[in-house]
């Protein structure tokens, strides 16, 4: 991390473009360990599935990390505490 950081790229960016590779082997695993059986029309579902996939994260990270740049984490603190309590009263009815 520490040469990422020295060749100019942000800890925030490297730390969400490290998710990537990780993910990506995490599912070859998974997919590895259920026996690849897929038909033709299944793998294109599939493929399909991961591109739009991560089309659309690369776009919620930049979303994200712009934010970051601009503003502070309280709004996430808040999201946090309402959350714990949803989640706490869910399960308190249960």
């Amino acid at each position: 991390m520490i040469g990422v950081i020295l060749l100019g790229t942000s800890r925030y960016v490297f730390s969400f473009l490290l998710a990537i590779p990780i993910v990506l082997e995490a599912s070859t695993l998974k997919l590895a360990k259920a026996g690849c059986g897929f038909s033709g029309f299944e793998w294109l579902v599939l493929d399909t599935g991961s591109l739009v996939a991560f089309i659309v994260s690369i776009f919620a990270i930049k979303l994200l990390l712009n934010y970051i740049k601009k503003h502070d984490f309280n709004i996430f603190d808040y999201y946090r505490i309402i959350l714990g309590i949803i989640v706490l009263a869910y399960f308190y009815s249960l």
